[in-house]
């Protein structure tokens, strides 16, 4: 039989690819024609929504003078001369501006930054892969959105949130192997920023994000506490469930602090703070010492003998402010008697039934800054180590009601007592140090890549066996130096207890003999 041939319009495609590129043509020029007549119909459709939106949400008493009010507005314009006529120009202006086309919104990655994704995931493929694996996640061969889940970057084109999905077989339990992918996404990342690194090793899974910057800005202020809690500085807003009411360049704000408790019931009695010179331990030491002086007594011992707490001197609530090798070692001595004093009348109070006598409630704080400088002096001079006199305040402080703060610099870490070392279980670490400086001194490194410039009072704060959170301590600048911007000496005065009665008699007795 033969084959009946086809129909010509079936038989050939010419004739349809021509209707459809004459249609295609005729609608795009109909576009351009009919243009000014959309933009003023989407104009007139955004309005309308937008006054019925504002309609539902006027009250039903106000309904009635709003239609009145309308209604009076219509007669007005429309008995005006030309005043129907500016009306329409009026509304198909607005129409005109609010129908308008928007830019438009990026929706995905461009050329260079899908560039930096597959060179990223490239650099990544040593570590996240093996021979033995048949379907690699991570290969030379494959594609970057196979393993990134989330990304977001910057105006710059910068990463700013990478979500990395890795094999099940990646050892993220050994800190060796994790530090090793941290120290490639922040190199690749871009140096100079601070990355914040959260592994889940249920979900086998990476998230890395960009931290801003800590608010340098929170000076030395009165804040809401409760007795036993002390402010040590602040830090993220994700890392502590709690805030305070604070003042920063005059305006209030809540922000989120780092709480130290001490006391009876505290976990982490004493407190050891390291950095280097400039990076803000004195600042640290001052802020809890005008913190501790509303309900408590205070002792410092200044080792370098700067005269950074000169203004702590005569005051209320400071037993005494020692820089000298004998006044530190008269005033410690003493110290550890008040503590074993404090334990025997608890210890007789309690056995015969009675409360705790009031003498050993008031909190007692000894603040000792640089001890490996009296530490020399006494080893030069043949006499005890300051250090060995803290070992009964250290051990029976929480019991007693005394708590001790040591600062030191990484320099002369070392030279820290074993007491000292053991019972300082809170730990702060300021100013620039590596990741392995800082996990020597907290126990664990921190989740974030520090940063080589950092202001003073920055730094990283670890409470007992909690994580690593980062610290910028509120500024309490010397109110005696020169340097002091005026309103942090203020701040720092206002804080101040009043001078006792025996050394204001003093000055006062000194001015005339001055004259």
């Amino acid at each position: 039989m033969a084959r009946r041939p086809l129909p010509r319009i079936l038989s050939s495609s010419a004739p349809v690819v021509r209707s459809r590129e004459i249609a295609r043509t005729a609608a795009d020029n109909a576009t351009d024609v009919l243009h000014p007549l959309i933009t003023i119909s989407r104009g007139l459709r955004l309005i309308v929504a937008a006054l019925h939106a504002k309609w539902a949400a006027t009250p039903k008493e106000r309904r009635g003078p709003a239609l009145f009010l309308t209604a009076a507005v219509v007669l007005v314009v429309a008995l005006i001369p030309y005043g129907p006529l500016l009306a329409l120009i009026t509304v198909m202006g607005a129409a005109g501006w609010m129908g308008r086309e928007r830019p438009v919104v990026k929706t995905g990655p461009d050329e260079g930054e899908l560039a930096r994704l597959q060179a990223l995931y490239e650099a990544l493929v040593p570590y996240f892969s093996v021979p033995e694996d048949p379907s690699p996640l991570f290969s030379y061969s494959g594609e970057w959105d196979t393993a990134f889940s989330e990304f977001a970057f910057d105006d710059d084109g910068r990463l700013t949130r990478l979500q990395v999905r890795y094999p099940a077989y990646f050892t993220d339990s050994e800190a060796d192997a994790r530090a090793r992918i941290e120290q490639l996404l922040h190199a690749k990342s871009g140096r100079g920023r601070e990355y914040h690194f959260a592994w889940d090793e249920e979900g086998s899974q990476l998230v890395m994000s960009v931290l801003g910057a800590l608010p340098t800005s929170i000076a030395a202020q009165r804040f809401v506490t409760s007795p036993g809690e002390t402010v040590l500085g602040f830090t993220d807003a994700d890392a502590v469930r709690r805030t305070v009411p604070v003042t920063a360049d005059e305006e209030h704000q809540d922000a989120p602090p780092v709480i130290w408790r001490t006391g009876p019931r505290s976990t982490e009695p004493h407190l050891l703070v390291v950095g280097r010179p400039g990076t803000g331990t004195t600042t640290l030491l001052r802020s809890i010492a005008l913190q501790v002086l509303q309900n408590g007594d205070l002792l410092v011992v200044e080792g370098s003998g700067t005269g950074e707490y000169a203004c702590l001197a005569g005051r209320s609530g400071v037993l005494a402010v020692e820089c000298g090798l004998t006044g530190a070692l008269a005033t410690l001595e003493w110290a550890s008697h008040e503590t074993e004093r404090r334990l025997i009348a608890a210890n007789r109070a309690r056995q015969a039934g009675h409360p705790a006598p009031e003498d050993t409630k008031r909190p007692l704080w000894i603040l000792l800054d640089r001890p490996s400088v009296l530490a020399d002096l006494a080893a030069a001079d043949g006499r005890i180590d300051p250090q060995h006199l803290l070992q009964v305040p250290l051990r029976h402080g929480r019991a007693a009601g005394v708590t001790v703060v040591v600062a030191e610099q990484f320099d002369t870490l070392d030279d820290l007592s074993e007491p000292v070392r053991s019972h300082t279980r809170a730990r702060v670490v300021l100013g620039p140090a590596s990741p392995g400086e800082v996990e020597s001194v907290l126990g664990v490194p921190p989740h974030t890549t520090p940063t080589p410039d950092v202001p003073p009072g920055r730094g990283y704060a670890r409470l007992g066996t909690g994580p690593v959170l980062r610290l910028q301590v509120p500024a309490t600048p010397d109110p005696y130096d020169d340097a002091t911007p005026e309103a942090h000496r203020q701040a720092v005065l206002d804080l101040l207890p009043a001078r006792e009665a025996a050394v204001e008699a003093v000055e006062a007795a000194a001015v005339p003999a001055e004259g």
